[in-house]
């Protein structure tokens, strides 16, 4: 990598560092199994409706063994709103199995091992190492995903080699907050339609061809 590229994404990490110092999970939870279903439940949802799901599901489901002796009609009912409830229903149900039969009804601590569990995906374990055990990880969603092509970050669309490529130019120790930085600044300013490219800190140091003016 050229000095003057290198320069350019530490100016930028700098920069999204200062405008959102503090960085976590949007998503509510008392325990990384609660984070693990509430992340799951979070695909094509938004955080704010699966923390309105979550607050009664886990008043009646909370446990591994909860939700895999629960009937597969009681949880589809309880997390119908999130959208996919049948897919995520039976993810969260074959996880929640696993979990008991592998690992003694808890959430593994290893990217490893959570991406072997049914449902899990590379995004799913790294939010969940990330938040519940600060192990570092590089969370790939929508909005980093977006984000980092428009950066020139990354050329590729596929979520794992964004993150590979991601990995390779942020320091391990800042993949976490770095990660929740992107997904900050794409739920405010660099949205997928219309972003607000006029009032964006990093703007100058972005060559996104189809910048907005106003």
């Amino acid at each position: 990598m050229i000095k003057k590229e290198k320069n350019r994404i530490e100016t930028i990490r700098q920069i999204l560092k200062l405008t959102y110092p503090q960085v976590k999970t949007q998503l509510d939870y008392r325990n990384p199994f609660e984070l693990l279903v509430a992340t799951i439940l979070s695909a094509q949802c938004t955080d704010k409706q699966v923390n309105a799901v979550t607050e009664t599901l886990f008043a009646q489901l909370s446990t591994p063994s909860d939700f895999a002796h629960a009937s597969s009609q009681t949880v589809e009912a309880l997390i119908h709103p999130t959208g996919f409830f049948r897919n995520k229903a039976k993810s969260i149900q074959k996880c929640s199995a696993a979990l008991i039969e592998k690992h003694g009804g808890q959430v593994p601590e290893s990217l490893q091992e959570l991406v072997k569990l049914p449902g899990v995906g590379r995004k799913t374990a790294n939010v969940v190492l990330g938040a519940a055990f600060g192990v570092p990880g590089m969370v790939v969603d929508t909005h980093v995903a977006r984000i980092s092509k428009r950066l020139g970050f990354t050329e590729h669309g596929d979520p794992v080699k964004i993150e590979f490529d991601l990995m390779k130019i942020i320091s391990e120790a800042d993949w976490n907050d770095f990660s929740l930085q992107l997904i900050y600044f794409g739920r405010q300013t660099c949205k997928s339609r219309k972003p607000a490219c006029p009032s964006c800190p990093v703007a100058a140091w972005c060559d996104y061809p189809e910048k907005t003016t106003g």
